[in-house]
């Protein structure tokens, strides 16, 4: 049997400090070789600016400019016809002012927070079962889990709306079958609303967070598990002391995803509430809406603009800085 020369075999920690060995093969020269190409491709600095000044305009046309115009205008009342009136940060103390503004801050941490819960949490088992070798019908529950994902926002909001309705939808029949005789009107309620509205969002975006992890967890080489198992750890010990650190930049991204999600949301509660009853399910997004379209309020609706595109910068500073800090590579 051939056998690789001693200096390619350098001995590692599979899980840092989690205790499990293994071995790991590395070409004594590979390394080097690739730190000298690299070095020699980031000292052209004309190829550098050649290569991404492309990327650099267009994303300077489709994103800056319209983030500065934004921010430009919401210092300005608008009706989005006539000459705007410059008026300083009056716009700013008015959101500042609305009862509606703190609903809808209100609502995006609630959002934000069951659509983390949901997503990430389910998710993560979703991953787990699929990525399991032993597990029957793998295949088919990766394409049953994420199928909500490629349905139109539309369809699974009807969908829902069906469901939810408060005289024959589904869920209250289940209550009617159990015995109990508890009934909820869930979009019309006050409190139950905007819960009822992020599960929606929740359920429908699962499968697309259980995809990264899947694909994270793919990625880490199995030689981590087998020395675990090896070493005599379960495969919860395994997965709780190797596999979730390592995904560490993954749950990163998908929280992102998540809490900007919670505070832009938009799309399912347009259709499925408009933001009632009343103002009970507004967001900022929908704030913007009400401000501009029907209010014709363009100063104002940019003003909330602003607002929620610095609430998305503090949460993606504050997530980096405080999530998944240690560099882990495999």
């Amino acid at each position: 049997m051939y056998s690789l020369p001693v200096s390619w075999i350098c001995p590692v920690n599979a899980a840092g400090r989690y205790g499990f060995s293994a071995l790991r093969v590395v070409h004594p020269g590979f390394t080097c070789r690739r730190s000298l190409a690299m070095q020699k491709y980031l000292s052209n600095k004309m190829a550098i600016l050649l290569f991404t000044l492309p990327a650099l305009i267009l994303f300077t046309i489709v994103v800056t400019y319209p983030i500065l115009l934004t921010v430009q205008k919401s210092f300005f009342e608008w009706d989005g016809l006539n000459t705007p009136i410059f008026t300083g940060f009056e716009n700013y103390i008015n959101l500042f002012l609305d009862d509606d503004f703190y609903i809808s801050l209100k609502n995006s941490m609630i959002f934000g927070a069951i659509i983390t819960v949901y997503q990430i949490g389910i998710g993560t088992l979703m991953a787990v079962l699929i990525s399991n070798k032993k597990q029957k019908g793998a295949k088919i529950f990766r394409s049953a889990f994420f199928l909500p994902v490629v349905l139109s926002i539309t369809v699974v909001c009807q969908l829902w709306i069906s469901i939810y309705d408060g005289h024959s939808g589904l869920l209250n029949k289940i209550f009617e079958v159990l015995g109990s005789s508890y009934r909820q009107d869930w979009l019309s309620g006050f409190n139950t609303s905007i819960v009822a509205i992020a599960f929606v969002n929740a359920w429908q975006f699962m499968g697309y967070h259980m995809i990264i992890i899947f694909a994270a967890m793919k990625s880490i080489p199995e030689h981590y598990s087998e020395a675990a198992a090896i070493d005599g750890a379960t495969p919860t010990r395994a997965f709780f002391s190797i596999i979730f650190p390592m995904l560490q930049e993954t749950y990163k991204i998908c929280l992102i995803f998540t809490i900007t999600g919670g505070i832009k949301a938009f799309e399912h509660i347009f259709i499925m509430t408009r933001g009632g009853p009343g103002t009970s399910s507004f967001t900022l997004t929908m704030l913007l809406y009400k401000s501009v379209i029907n209010l014709n309020k363009y100063g104002y609706g940019c003003a909330s603009a602003a607002i929620l595109l610095v609430e998305c910068v503090l949460v993606m500073i504050i997530i980096n800085r405080f999530v998944a800090r240690e560099q882990i590579s495999y």
